[in-house]
């Protein structure tokens, strides 16, 4: 069900215009599960869960963990809104890709 919301949000986001920032990002981290199809389908939830420059901030994590790690542990309250705007997209990316 929720890949079918995924797949709806993605049919009605103005997001579509951007490129596959997370896709690509997910892809090039090298990791042995990494697999077009499941990076394809992280994209999807942050299609429907970020912006494009929470999208561009989140791909960046993928080549440098540790810059999560401090945008997680910053006290500045713009990290903290992206920080549980990030959670709510890997919540959602974990229910629909797993």
């Amino acid at each position: 069900m929720l890949r079918l919301y995924l797949c709806l949000g993605l049919i009605l986001s103005p997001s579509l215009s951007f490129a596959s920032q997370i896709e690509r990002a997910c892809l090039r981290a090298d990791r042995p599960s990494a697999t077009v199809s499941l990076c394809g389908c992280i994209q999807s939830a942050a299609d429907v869960t970020l912006s494009s420059a929470d999208q561009r901030k989140a791909a960046r994590f993928f080549k440098d963990p540790h810059r999560a790690q401090e945008i997680q542990q910053s006290d500045r309250a713009r990290d903290e809104a992206f920080w549980i705007r990030y959670r709510s997209f890997t919540a959602t990316a974990e229910r629909a890709c797993s």
